[in-house]
């Protein structure tokens, strides 16, 4: 499953850092600015499920000279992330499994900063306290990621009513009971803004989470699907307020 995943990946890489990177850089800032806005131990920042890297004009610019490692399971992803990286010789971008980190930064990092990624993992909540476990003391923990539910209305509501089988998210409800410090757990929303209907499936489909639902399920069962969204769908500029969660922590001189 997780190649699959991995494989889905790499054919909305370009698509998804047009579309909806410049659509999420409110949840980006929000996540790098809980560990930008603090004084930070020694040590790198790790950024797990990196994508394509939008972290990165952010935390170079307020952590200069430090050193910044992306880690991302898609090789198309990890492409784009590596020619954005390539300008700053202390970032590196890494092709692995994010969900578990290597031993090697248990304990070593002045930060770790995660968005939209923990949710796509199959263990979340393990690979929480794998990214906290990587922080030195007084290193912070940034993550922001999407709920079961982000909305009650719009795009990812009314597509998740048609697909008709939530996921098991039962993960979410102790995602914080082993992790120190947490510092905040809150819904944060902003607005997004879709040009029409059919360009916010389409991107959804073929440059977005919904990717692997077009290689498994094929283009008949997408199409049918796209017009029962269009059909219920407003006419228009569709905007929209999705609420992700975001969780910061620190590890104090005290923590496991």
């Amino acid at each position: 499953m997780t190649d699959r995943i991995a494989r889905a990946w790499d054919a909305a890489a370009q698509g998804y850092d047009a579309y909806y990177v410049p659509r999420f850089a409110p949840w980006v800032a929000d996540a790098v600015g809980a560990v930008t806005g603090s004084a930070l131990p020694d040590g790198p920042v790790l950024v797990p499920c990196c994508g394509t890297f939008p972290e990165l004009p952010a935390l170079v610019e307020h952590l200069p000279g430090r050193e910044i490692v992306g880690i991302d399971l898609s090789a198309g992803m990890v492409r784009i992330a590596r020619a954005a990286a390539a300008r700053h010789p202390a970032v590196s971008v890494l092709e692995g499994d994010a969900a578990t980190l290597d031993a090697r930064w248990d304990g070593a990092c002045a930060a770790v900063v995660s968005v939209f990624g923990l949710q796509q993992l199959p263990g979340p909540a393990h690979a929480l306290r794998s990214w906290a476990a990587a922080l030195r003391p007084g290193g912070r923990l940034s993550v922001v990621f999407w709920p079961g539910r982000p909305e009650l209305d719009g795009p990812f509501a009314l597509m998740s009513e048609l697909l008709g089988r939530p996921p098991d998210r039962t993960w979410e409800d102790g995602l914080t009971s082993g992790l120190t410090g947490v510092e905040r757990d809150e819904e944060v929303a902003h607005p997004i803004t879709h040009p029409d209907a059919a360009t916010c499936f389409d991107a959804h489909v073929r440059s977005g989470p919904l990717r692997p639902l077009l290689d498994e399920k094929g283009p008949a069962f997408v199409e049918g699907l796209r017009a029962e969204f269009l059909r219920r769908a407003p006419a228009g500029e569709w905007v929209h307020r999705p609420g992700a969660r975001h969780i910061v922590a620190v590890r104090d001189s005290g923590s496991p």
